[in-house]
């Protein structure tokens, strides 16, 4: 299961959990799940659900990048595009742009929204350490937020470079000194993959901690049986 996968269900999961509480509260249809915290602790499907995702960390990202399935290389052919484009103060599409409504047409392009501003969209993704770890679709950000490109790989970068320009795709000429910070907006593969393990274990074991706590808090009478029936890993499944 991929991490979008595991946020996407968790609308499911959170009705899951109701009905999994009537079967522990006998059908009374009550919203909340005694875990064995103490006479009349409880806890109910949605506060579960975000007080979950909370501490896993693994809200949607605002940016659409992770349900987007955009690629580094999609970004950088999206900006070879408007390769030739003037360089106009404040412009946003093929008649003319800025870096930094290149950058927001890019990646509005591949359905991703980024802020218009190089101030917010040096702020979004995650950093990158160095020149050397950048990879296609990276944005790098210099001049403390003057300036902002897109690597395109191989040590080159597509930008939008000031009056009198076009749209130039050139050998990256600033070293890491001249960063000032690069964001990666297209989440790492195999990262992404490694949380989304984590949020489905973490999810697992809270469900399977909270029906435990209820059935030994004896909250869960007769009921508690035919809730364990129901197979936990099927709930993310």
């Amino acid at each position: 299961m991929t991490m979008v996968e595991a946020l996407g269900r968790m609308g499911e999961i959170q009705a899951r959990l109701v009905q999994l509480n009537d079967l522990v509260a006998g059908g009374t249809g009550a919203t909340s799940v005694t875990a064995g915290r103490g006479a009349g602790s409880s806890v109910s499907a949605t506060s579960f659900a975000d007080a979950l995702a909370a501490a896993t960390g693994t809200t949607a990202p605002t940016t659409g990048a992770a349900g987007s399935g955009a690629t580094g290389a999609g970004v950088v052919a999206a900006a070879e595009k408007y390769l030739g484009v003037p360089y106009v103060f404040g412009g946003e599409d093929s008649t003319g742009m800025d870096c930094s409504g290149l950058v927001q047409r890019v990646y509005a392009d591949l359905g991703i929204e980024v802020p218009r501003l190089v101030s917010g969209q040096m702020t979004i993704g995650t950093e990158v350490a160095s020149l050397a770890e950048a990879k296609p679709g990276d944005l790098i950000v210099i001049g403390g937020g003057d300036h902002i490109l897109i690597y395109a790989g191989n040590n080159q970068v597509i930008h939008a470079p000031y009056e009198g320009r076009t749209v130039s795709k050139v050998d990256a000429y600033m070293d890491d000194s001249e960063i000032t910070t690069i964001r990666r907006v297209i989440p790492d593969q195999a990262a992404t993959a490694s949380v989304a393990s984590s949020s489905t274990d973490l999810l697992t074991a809270a469900f399977a901690s909270m029906f435990n706590g209820a059935a030994s808090n004896g909250s869960a009478s007769t009921g508690s049986s035919s809730a364990s029936a129901l197979s936990l890993s099927g709930l993310l499944s």
